[in-house]
């Protein structure tokens, strides 16, 4: 096997930040267990080097926080990195400031936006990953020369990778549309939880009124805080439909609570008085600081508008070989149909898109909207239809 040093002592992590902060570049991948956490929880941590690799076990270390602060100093190149980053964010609060995500990059080379590692490495590198491993209980000790092979393989191609796919963004001019995108998986903001939208996520809560909402805001916000104190699933603590079912209730007494059989006598008895508090904090509240409502369907004439826009922003990502999800989110065409933007300025900034987007779509879509340009098909009876924008 190549050179690897297995890292599960203070001393072996000292030797390896030291290598790190030498390092102009690592690839970085990461085992983790989720299923029984608030916060994945790190089974092994990969890292390639410029010939040689690292596999740190955490289970053996009392303290990642200075491989944290070491990865935070050099450029991780790595594969779908967003995962990766949140425990780091989660567990340590911090992220490494310079990212490159190979996925990230392979879409903006027309490979879409959800290319596997195994597949991007097929396609660059002629080389087949042996996937054998991919449900592994990562916590068991010692790791098989099996398991050890996957994880070596999951970070040996990430370097070469990162050398070909820049070499190639270059030659499209698009190595900086990737950098602004991977950018933001460096924004630590990112990973953060805003409980005042922890309410949104919550089946139902788009028919719930604002004084509803109010008391599901605040009982969302009880049980992020102590899943979190736990480190257990938000479902363990409470699932969302007791949460949707006590916002309607707006329980005031403790015998109330008994009219939702998803909430048992245990449940009743410990989060009980919690429960009546956040419905408290809740009612108590001026109608002014209220939550908003979340937004209701479109109606057929923006929804409408919607499809238009996205038919245009279809096109202009096939002329450029990027996924159209990529090029303008649903949710930046729905804001603009809500909002309907008057003026080229308000309609960029109701847009809200990266500086790269709005340079391929923000004039086009404009120019649709406003009259100047309307769509047209041509080459259909060809069997190769094209829209165009045409003033």
């Amino acid at each position: 096997m190549t050179s690897v040093q297995t890292v599960d002592t203070l001393q072996g992590l000292e030797e390896l930040c030291k290598r790190l902060a030498s390092a102009g570049r690592v690839g970085v991948d990461t085992e983790f267990h989720n299923e029984r956490s608030y916060t994945a929880r790190l089974m092994v941590v990969q890292i390639a080097f410029e010939g040689s690799f690292a596999v740190v076990d955490p289970l053996a270390l009392p303290d990642l926080m200075p491989l944290a602060q070491a990865l935070a100093k050099t450029t991780v190149v790595g594969h779908a990195l967003g995962s990766d980053l949140k425990i780091f964010a989660d567990r340590f609060g911090i992220v490494p400031q310079h990212v490159f995500d190979c996925q990230i990059a392979a879409a903006f080379l027309g490979y879409g936006l959800s290319i596997s590692l195994a597949d991007l490495v097929r396609d660059v590198q002629g080389v087949r990953l042996r996937k054998l491993h991919t449900v592994s209980d990562w916590s068991k000790r010692p790791l098989s020369e099996g398991q050890l092979e996957y994880l070596i393989d999951d970070v040996a191609h990430l370097l070469p990778m990162h050398d070909q796919l820049t070499r190639r963004l270059k030659e499209k001019n698009r190595y900086e549309w990737a950098l602004e995108e991977c950018r933001q998986l460096a924004d630590l903001n990112r990973y953060r939880v805003d409980e005042r939208r922890l309410y949104a996520r919550i089946p139902g809560a788009n028919r719930m009124n604002r004084r509803e909402l109010a008391v599901l805001s605040e009982l969302a916000v009880m049980r992020d805080r102590l899943a979190r104190e736990r480190d257990v699933p938000l479902k363990y603590v409470m699932p969302d439909d007791v949460l949707a079912g006590l916002a309607t209730l707006r329980p005031h007494r403790l015998e109330e609570l008994t009219q939702l059989r998803r909430l048992d006598a245990g449940g009743r008895r410990a989060l009980g008085p919690a429960i009546l508090e956040a419905a408290k904090r809740a009612e108590a509240l001026p109608e002014d600081e209220l939550p908003p409502r979340l937004s209701r369907p479109l109606g057929n004439a923006r929804e409408t508008l919607v499809a238009l826009m996205s038919v245009l922003v279809g096109e202009i990502a096939r002329e450029n070989e990027v996924p159209s999800s990529l090029l303008a989110p649903r949710a930046a065409l729905e804001r603009v149909a809500r909002e309907l933007p008057s003026d080229r300025e308000a309609f960029a900034r109701a847009l809200d898109l990266t500086p790269w987007r709005t340079h391929l779509v923000a004039e086009r879509l404009w120019q649709l909207l406003s009259g100047e340009a309307a769509l047209r098909i041509e080459g259909y009876a060809g069997g190769d239809p094209r829209i165009l924008l045409q003033s």
